[in-house]
């Protein structure tokens, strides 16, 4: 049995064709001018329907804090359209709005398709009725796409439960039979529709953020290097720890290579910034250390050219990256040693405390001088010993509270208590970068990436 309608103040007020019944508490003014006691935003209905009669009543709707739901109208979808402002909260849509069917491409005045002058569809026979029926849905998915982040109610008759059925199998919040509609339902149902329609929002945003992070995720975890040392009797390992949240690949980068001659190349570099675009600036100056060098390219020749190559790929002239290559001769106990702009790399070596390698006379930065020249300088390394290459973002973290940074000294200090511990390879590497992070009560904010290459004389 139908809820009988709310008692009605006002039966004279209609807009476009729709009666609209008030009550006689007061509604929020429409120009917007603020009240002496600020009051919750309404929530506003827009009825799309065509009753010139004004035979289509909507009732009495109040909200769940009792303040009653703003109603506007629109006789067509075009009308709809334009009365669809930010501040419409649901939409009610009579499926039997008759300008459906102009809205159909290639439909005729009596709802028939492709010419057909009897209402049957490409000649089978088919009945108008079916047209019909088809073009009343096709009006819901126009509304549909015209309002895709508002809440959707339709409005049908108690003998088209297929229709309303398929209506919210199409996209539709919810639907309301026309007989039944009253305050209390309709208000229900707007309330519904419309947390319906925002958790389905909030499932979309979520599902496409997790679909986007695996994305992300499956890319950089591509672009990360992998080291090339078959036939090396050097032993790798590396951290890597961007400084961007939830990211995996910031502006730092690194790589190692054997060429055929037996000679390991090792670097590391650092784009200047963090964002998305500076990590893919360093993967492609990654890529391009490794090509050349594979050409056998080395020293100030390679860096020139990687120059070049920053040049054209960075997004703005004030863009630059740091770099420290290494190549190690084949039996393992020299190394050229080239530097541009970046920290000096680490050597220890048995029975000696861990120190810097000598860092005068390096090159500047990539892409801050023009024809600029980067020396190559020899290093003895030995017979036994570890190399560690790092970024800034390991030495610039804060010591406690202060703004005192670790700095290289602080780093040489720490790095040489986890040797005395007898910490090697990845425990070394994992128990700094832990202990630079301590250091500065929390996650580092720049991207750190440290290399570490050992040989064991034997």
């Amino acid at each position: 049995m139908p809820v009988p309608v709310p008692r009605q103040r006002d039966t004279s007020a209609t807009e476009s064709g729709l009666a609209v019944l008030h009550t006689a508490a007061p509604a929020v003014a429409a120009t917007g001018v603020a009240q002496a006691t600020p009051q919750p935003t309404p929530l506003t209905l827009l009825v799309i329907e065509d009753d010139p009669a004004g035979g289509l009543t909507v009732p009495e709707i109040l909200d769940a804090d009792g303040h009653r739901i703003r109603v506007r109208t629109a006789r067509n979808l075009t009308e709809a359209e334009r009365l669809l402002t930010p501040d419409v909260h649901c939409i009610l849509l009579d499926l039997s709005l008759p300008d459906a069917s102009a809205r159909t491409p290639g439909a005729t005045a009596n709802g028939s398709t492709n010419g057909s002058a009897n209402g049957s569809t490409n000649g089978t026979g088919a009945a108008a009725g079916t047209a019909i029926a088809v073009d009343e849905l096709v009006a819901l998915r126009q509304v549909l796409r015209i309002a895709p982040r508002h809440a959707v109610l339709v409005l049908t008759g108690e003998d088209d439960a297929e229709r309303a059925a398929e209506a919210v199998r199409v996209g539709a919040q919810d639907f309301l039979f026309r007989d039944e509609l009253d305050g209390r339902l309709l208000s229900r149902a707007i309330r519904y529709a419309v947390e319906r329609k925002r958790a389905d929002i909030a499932q979309y945003k979520l599902a496409e953020s997790k679909l986007r992070a695996q994305e992300n995720a499956r890319l950089e975890r591509g672009l990360l290097p992998t080291p090339l040392l078959e036939g090396s009797d050097l032993r790798f390992a590396a951290r890597y720890r961007p400084g961007r949240s939830r990211a995996l690949l910031g502006g730092d980068f690194y790589d190692t290579v054997r060429t055929p001659d037996g000679t390991v190349h090792a670097m590391i570099g650092d784009v200047c910034g963090h964002g998305p675009d500076e990590a893919a600036l360093g993967v492609e100056l990654r890529i391009a250390w490794r090509a050349l060098t594979l050409a056998g390219l080395c020293g100030d020749d390679l860096l020139a050219t990687l120059q070049e190559v920053l040049e054209v790929e960075r997004p703005c002239e004030e863009i630059f990256a740091t770099l420290c290559t290494v190549d190690i001769a084949p039996d393992g106990r020299r190394a050229g040693l080239c530097l541009a702009g970046h920290p000096a790399p680490l050597i220890s070596r048995p029975g000696r405390r861990a120190r810097l390698l000598p860092y005068e006379n390096s090159g500047p930065a990539l892409g801050l001088l023009p024809r600029a020249r980067w020396p190559r300088r020899q290093v003895e390394l030995g017979g036994t010993w570890s190399l560690m290459l790092y970024t800034d973002g390991l030495i610039e973290g804060h010591i406690g509270e202060g703004k005192e940074r670790l700095g290289q000294d602080g780093m040489v200090d720490m790095i040489n208590r986890h040797l005395d511990l007898g910490l090697s390879g990845e425990g070394l590497l994992e128990a700094s970068v832990t202990e630079a992070r301590r250091l500065n009560g929390g996650e580092l904010t720049d991207d750190v990436a440290v290399v570490l290459l050992s040989r064991a004389e034997g």
